[in-house]
C-alpha cells in the first residue's frame, strides 16, 4: 500500500479540482495507513512471496519518507503530454497518456515528445504489470489477514526462534531488526516471556541453626568412639562402636549421653564404611612399600594362595553376585508399585502430585510450601503429610540443617499416625525416620522406630536385618544376635543375617563357629555383605584356625577394593599417603622427638618401673582379644589426643618431655602408652584400624633372646633405649619367649604426609 500511495498520490486528474482531490485522497491514506499498522502489528511475516510484500511495505516506511519518494518517480509532464486521450485500464479506472498508439495517422510531435512517451509508457506499463492489474488493495490486506488468523499458530513456533525484542512472539519490530532497519534491543538477563520468579536461596527462611558444610551433622562426620587402642576396635573382633550423637533432644534421653564431635568417618545403616576410601592400587617403587598386592608375593613366612584357586574363588563369588543381582532384578521386576493414597488422597492427587512433581525437579522449598498448604488444608492426608516430611528433608539435605531435618523426622511419624494410612506409606515414612534418626546419631531413637516396624511388619526380614544393625551400632551385640537367629530360623539362606551373625559369634571368639557363616555370607553377593570388615574377620578368623585359605579372602578383599592390599588392611584411611611397613627417623621427618626419647629412655624407663612396683592396677590387660595366649598390659598417657592426667601424675617427667610434640600428643588416631608383655606371650597377626599414623617402639627393658616383631615379611627386635618405627595398618605379630618381661614405650604419631587441615578434621580413633 505504501507503493501504491507513492505513485498514485502523484497523479492529477485535469476534469476535477486538484485540491479537493488530493485532499480527499490525503483522508483516505490516513485511515489506509492507520488501518494498515493494525493489521501490521498483529500479523506475522509470513515466508510467501505475495505476503511478503505486505510486510516489508508496513515495517520500515514513515510519512516522512513519502514525499521525497514522490518527488523521486513523479516525472515531469509536458502540455502536449496533458492533450493525450484517457484509456481505459482493466479495472475500469481511466489513466492519461496512450496517444494515437494503433496509429497509422503518422507522427505530430517531435523526436524529444516521442522519446519521452516512450519512456513514460515504460515506467507506466511497469506500475500498470506489478500494481494495477491487482484487485483493490484492501481485498489484499484483506485476504492478509484471513491467511494471518489462519496460519499465526503455526507459523508462532517457527518464528519465535527469531524474536529479538524479548516479548516472546516475532512482530514487525523484529523484522525490522532482522532487515537492518533497527539494533535489537539487549534484554536485561533473566528476563524471560512469563516473568518466571526464581527463588534465590537468601529468600528462604533458614532454620535457626542451618550451618555451613563443616558443621552439617552428617553420618560421614560422626565420629567412632572408644577408649581402648583398637589396634583395631573395628578389626579385632569386637562390637561395633556406637556412633557420638547430635545434641538434639533425643526420643529417648539415653540419646543424649554423648556429646556430639565433627569428625569425618563412620559407618552407615548397614555398617558400611564412608569417606576416606582406600588408595588406587599401586606398584612397589624401588627403595619403599606402596600399596600394592605384590608384598603377599614376596612373604617368606606367610603362604601365598594358588592363583588357580583364588581364581577359582572369585569366579564362584562372582558368578553368584551376578546371579543374585539378576534374581533381584526379577522379583523388583515383580514387585507393585507402592500404594500410598487413600481413598481421601486419590481424589486430592492432582494436587498432590504438583506438589511432587515440584519436589522431583528440585524446586525443593517451593515444594515444601505447597505441601504445607496442604496439609493446612487436608490434616488428615497421610500422603500430603508424607510429602511434607519428604520436602523437608530435602530442604534440610539443601540447606545442611540438623534443625530442618528434625522437622523431617517428627512430619515422618505424624504421617505413620494419620488414620487411613496405607500398608506402604506408614512402612515407607517409618523406615525413612529411622535412617534419619540414625543419621544424626540417635540410635535408641531408631532401634525404637525400628522396632515398631518390625511389630507391625513380623515378616519383613529386611526389616528385621535392620534392626539387628542398629541393635549392633549401640553395641548390643546380644540384642542383635538374637534378631538374627529369628532371621536364619525362618530364612536360613539369607547372606546378610549370615554375615553379621558370623561377625557376632566371632566377636565372643568363637573362632571355628563363625566361619561357615562369615563365609556363606560373602559368597552370596547379596546386598550390605560385600563390606571390609567381613573379609577381614573371615580371614582373621581363618588364620587363627591355622588355615591359609586366610589370605585368599585377603586377596579377594583386596580385589573388591576394601583394603589397600593383602597386607595393608586397615578400614579407616586417607588416599594418597606413603605406604610402607617400616620407616627411618629420617623419613617421618620426627628426627628430634625420636632424638629426645633415646636421649631420655633411662628417665622413661625409671618412671615406667616405678608405678609397676607400685602394683596400682595402672596396667590394664588388653581387652582386644589380640592375644593367642600369655599376658600383655597397657599403661595409657594420651588417648585419642587427649591426655590422662590421672596417668601423668605418675610419670610427670616423661610427660613434660612429650609435651611440646604435637604429633604425638595431638594425634587423635593413636595413643601414647606404656606396654608390658610377660614371657610365653603371643599376639596374633592383625593391623590397626587407620593409615593416618605411624607407631614408634622405644626399647625399656629388653630381654636378650626371644623378643622380636614382624611386620609383613620382615621380622625385628627391640633393643634398649633405641626406637623402632613402623606402619601398624600392615599385619604384623608379636612373640614373647624370653624368661623375663619386656617393657617398652609406645608413641604414634600423625603420619607425616597428612596436611595440617587434616589432622585437625580427622575423627579420632
Amino acid at each position: 500500500m505504501q507503493r501504491y500511495r507513492q505513485y498514485g498520490a502523484s497523479y492529477s486528474s485535469p476534469s476535477a479540482p486538484v485540491e479537493e482531490a488530493e485532499a480527499q485522497e490525503e483522508e483516505e491514506e490516513e485511515e489506509d495507513e492507520y488501518a494498515e499498522e493494525e493489521v501490521c502489528e498483529e500479523e506475522e511475516p509470513l515466508v510467501e512471496e505475495g505476503v511478503q510484500d505486505v510486510v516489508q511495505g508496513t515495517g520500515g516506511v514513515n510519512k516522512e519518507e513519502v514525499p521525497q519518494r514522490k518527488e523521486e518517480v513523479t516525472p515531469p509532464v509536458s502540455e502536449t503530454e496533458a492533450k493525450v486521450p484517457p484509456v481505459e485500464s482493466k479495472n475500469g479506472k481511466r489513466t492519461e497518456g496512450g496517444g494515437d498508439a494503433g496509429g497509422g495517422g503518422g507522427p505530430k510531435y517531435s523526436m524529444f515528445t516521442w522519446f519521452v512517451v516512450l519512456a513514460l509508457l515504460g515506467v507506466w506499463s511497469s506500475v500498470a504489470v506489478v500494481y494495477f492489474d491487482i484487485v483493490d488493495y484492501d481485498s489484499v490486506i484483506a485476504r492478509a489477514k484471513d491467511f494471518h488468523m489462519n496460519f499465526s499458530q503455526v507459523l508462532q513456533g517457527k518464528l519465535k526462534a527469531y524474536d529479538t525484542d524479548g516479548d516472546g512472539d516475532f512482530d514487525v519490530e523484529d523484522a525490522k531488526v532482522l532487515l537492518g532497519l533497527r539494533e535489537a534491543e539487549k534484554p536485561n538477563v533473566g528476563d524471560s516471556p512469563e516473568k518466571k520468579t526464581v527463588l534465590k536461596p537468601e529468600d528462604v527462611s533458614q532454620p535457626a541453626d542451618a550451618t555451613s558444610p563443616e558443621t552439617w551433622t552428617t553420618e560421614e562426620t560422626r565420629s567412632v568412639s572408644g577408649s581402648q587402642d583398637v589396634e583395631s576396635e573395628i578389626q579385632a573382633a569386637v562390637p561395633l562402636p556406637p556412633l557420638v550423637e547430635e545434641d538434639f533432644v533425643p526420643d529417648d534421653p539415653r540419646d543424649s549421653t554423648h556429646p556430639y564431635e565433627d569428625d569425618v568417618i563412620t559407618i552407615d545403616t548397614m555398617g558400611v564404611l564412608l569417606e576416606e576410601t582406600l588408595p588406587e592400587e599401586s606398584v612397589v617403587t624401588s627403595g619403599q612399600y606402596l600399596t600394592s598386592s605384590k608384598l603377599s608375593q614376596e612373604a617368606a613366612e606367610k603362604p601365598e594362595p594358588e592363583s588357580e584357586k583364588l581364581k577359582e574363588t572369585e569366579s564362584i563369588t562372582e558368578e553368584t553376585a551376578e546371579k543374585q543381582t539378576q534374581d533381584k532384578l526379577q522379583e523388583k521386576a515383580k514387585k507393585k508399585k507402592p500404594k500410598l493414597l487413600n481413598k481421601f488422597d486419590k481424589t486430592i492427587k492432582a494436587e498432590i502430585d504438583a506438589a511432587e512433581k515440584l519436589r522431583k525437579k528440585g524446586k525443593v522449598e517451593e515444594a515444601l510450601r505447597v505441601f504445607e498448604a496442604l496439609v493446612q488444608q487436608y490434616p488428615q492426608s497421610p500422603r500430603a503429610r508424607y510429602g511434607k516430611a519428604q520436602a523437608e528433608d530435602d530442604v534440610a539435605e539443601k540447606l545442611r540443617s540438623n534443625d530442618m531435618l528434625q522437622r523431617a523426622i517428627n512430619s515422618y511419624r505424624e504421617a505413620a499416625e494419620l488414620p487411613d494410612v496405607t500398608p506402604d506409606l506408614l512402612r515407607a515414612a517409618l523406615k525413612r525416620r529411622a535412617e534419619r534418626q540414625q543419621f544424626l546419631g540417635r540410635m535408641r531413637g531408631s532401634l525404637a522406630t525400628l522396632e515398631k516396624l518390625v511389630q507391625i511388619f513380623p515378616d519383613d526380614v529386611s526389616l528385621k536385618n535392620d534392626l539387628g544393625v542398629s541393635h549392633l551400632l549401640l553395641g548390643d551385640n546380644k540384642g542383635a544376635k538374637k534378631v538374627y537367629e529369628e532371621v536364619l530360623e525362618a530364612a536360613p539362606g539369607n547372606g546378610f543375617a549370615k554375615v553379621h551373625y558370623g561377625f557376632i559369634l566371632k566377636s565372643e571368639n568363637k573362632i571355628a563357629e563363625s566361619i561357615p557363616y562369615l563365609k556363606e555370607g560373602l559368597e552370596s553377593g547379596e546386598p550390605g555383605t560385600d563390606d571390609g570388615r567381613f573379609y577381614f574377620h573371615l580371614g582373621d578368623a581363618l588364620q587363627r584356625v591355622g588355615d591359609d585359605s586366610a589370605y585368599h579372602w585377603y586377596e579377594l578383599g583386596h580385589r573388591r577394593g576394601h583394603f589397600a592390599s593383602v597386607w595393608q588392611r586397615s578400614l579407616y584411611n586417607v588416599n594418597g599417603l606413603k605406604a610402607q611397613p617400616w620407616w627411618t627417623p629420617t623419613e617421618t621427618g620426627y628426627t628430634d622427638l625420636v632424638k629426645t626419647l633415646e636421649r631420655n629412655w633411662r628417665t622413661i624407663r625409671d618412671e615406667a618401673l616405678a608405678v609397676m612396683d607400685q602394683n596400682t592396677g595402672l596396667f590394664v590387660p588388653e581387652e582386644e582379644n589380640l592375644r593367642e595366649k600369655g599376658e600383655w598390659g597397657q599403661y595409657t598417657l594420651w588417648q585419642q589426643g587427649r591426655k590422662d592426667g590421672n596417668s601423668c601424675q605418675g610419670v610427670q617427667k616423661t610427660c613434660s618431655l612429650l609435651e611440646r610434640y604435637t604429633e604425638a600428643t595431638g594425634c587423635k588416631r593413636g595413643q601414647i602408652k606404656f606396654s608390658v608383655m610377660q614371657p610365653g606371650t603371643h599376639v596374633w597377626p592383625h593391623t590397626g584400624p587407620t593409615n593416618c599414623r605411624l607407631r614408634m617402639h622405644l626399647g625399656l627393658v629388653i630381654p636378650k633372646h626371644g623378643c622380636r616383631i614382624r611386620c609383613t615379611n620382615q621380622t625385628r627386635e627391640w633393643e634398649e633405649g633405641k626406637v623402632l618405627i613402623f606402619d601398624d595398618s600392615f599385619e604384623h605379630e608379636v612373640w614373647q619367649d624370653a624368661d623375663s618381661y619386656r617393657l617398652i614405650f609406645i608413641v604414634d604419631v600423625w603420619h607425616p604426609e597428612l596436611t595440617k587441615y587434616q589432622r585437625q578434621t580427622l575423627s579420632a580413633i
